[in-house]
């Protein structure tokens, strides 16, 4: 029986109103009416009690949660693990994102995601592939001892995937033209992400059909005076993406208020980065056999370099609001539309419209979760 969403405040692309009703039949937004549309009397009626009612959050970067990573555990079940924790905060669709590993580990990975999309996970949108084409020099937490030069074989293991989107994070600088063309026309999402790359040779692969930039600032040359660097190039690219750990650990909450007033409207999107400990109580995982701990809300390796992040995406959400300064109704696009745009997906996720997925967050006042539906199943 088709549901009717009432007396919410509901996010439209005019921002929020009231006096809607959001029809859902089945998986999908039937309507968006008036509450006084007969078709919202003939339906069974959900009362939001004045909630906002936002599009589910997309996360890009979901390395793990529940006390799993994905690394560890590529397999239906892992997945189902870390979209379950991560629901809790209000994600409705993500990508499990496997950190720089062996060709098998990454294969395992990539048939895991299209098993948990045949096996109807709830959320499971594609797989991140975070490495390992990455630079020594900015290697971050990753294990550099996994990275390669990407040749035929890595093409065609990469754009392996039959269901679902598939996100590659690779330094441009080590990958070849014809790799990388490769990658674009097989339908590979490419973000440039820990890299040594400069302004001119990141410039290149964003004109090249290089999408955006995975976590800016981190991992990647920075902006300075005489060279712009990978952030430099990101940012003077108005058709770029970028995603942003908004966590007060990775970036500055001046920084990330300079880089969003510098884009175009709608180029910057919310991840998490997040690792196991989020939607756990244990505060420590290991990674490639290092112990990483939560320490002050941030994760670092026994190095002290961050290694991911215990961020979820409501969290991310309210920080956009009250560290950066953005409106709700903007930072809940950065954590839904933006994204589903990012990952091609803007025509079926990430708005509360006719045709689209029914995945919603409601929160209250003071942006706790009340509720939240994935393909009209609420929970």
């Amino acid at each position: 029986m088709t549901q009717a969403l009432l007396n919410a405040r509901v996010l439209t692309d005019d921002g929020f109103a009231t006096g809607l009703a959001v029809l859902v039949d089945g998986a999908r937004i039937a309507a968006v009416v008036s509450r006084d549309d007969p078709r919202a009397a003939a339906a069974s009626v959900v009362d939001l009690e004045g909630a906002y009612l936002v599009p589910g959050f997309i996360d890009c970067q979901v390395n793990g949660g529940g006390g799993v990573l994905f690394n560890d555990e590529p397999t239906v079940e892992g997945i189902r693990a870390i979209g379950a924790a991560h629901r809790r905060y209000g994600t409705t669709g993500f990508l499990p994102t496997l950190i720089s590993d062996d060709r098998d580990v990454m294969r395992a990975a990539i048939d895991a995601t299209d098993a948990a999309i045949d096996a109807g996970v709830p959320g499971v949108l594609g797989v991140h592939l975070e490495g390992p084409y990455l630079a020594p020099e900015r290697k971050g937490t990753h294990d550099a001892t996994k990275f390669l030069r990407p040749d035929d074989e890595d093409v065609a293991l990469v754009a392996s995937g039959r269901r679902g989107v598939t996100l590659v994070t690779l330094a441009p600088e080590r990958v070849g033209d014809a790799e990388l063309a490769s990658l674009i026309a097989r339908g590979v999402i490419v973000a440039a992400g820990h890299t040594a790359a400069d302004y001119a040779t990141a410039r290149r692969a964003l004109d090249a059909g290089v999408r955006g930039v995975t976590h800016l600032f981190n991992a990647m040359t920075p902006l300075t005076s005489r060279e712009p660097g990978v952030v430099g190039a990101a940012l003077d690219h108005a058709d770029s993406w970028c995603g942003l750990i908004v966590d007060g650990h990775h970036v500055h909450w001046a920084t990330l208020r300079i880089a969003i007033a510098a884009k175009p409207r709608g180029r910057m999107f919310l991840v998490t980065d997040a690792m196991p400990p989020v939607g756990s109580d244990r505060p420590w995982f290991e990674l490639d056999g290092r112990r990483v701990e939560l320490v002050d809300g941030a994760l670092l390796n026994p190095d002290g370099v961050l290694a991911g992040s215990a961020l979820d995406m409501l969290a991310a959400v309210r920080n956009t609001v009250r560290h950066v300064g953005l409106p709700l109704a903007e930072a809940a696009r950065m954590a839904s539309t933006y994204p589903a745009q990012f990952l091609g997906l803007g025509a079926s996720h990430g708005r509360i419209a006719a045709g689209y997925a029914a995945d919603f967050v409601a929160l209250d006042d003071e942006l706790t979760i009340r509720a939240t539906w994935i393909g009209g199943q609420g929970n």
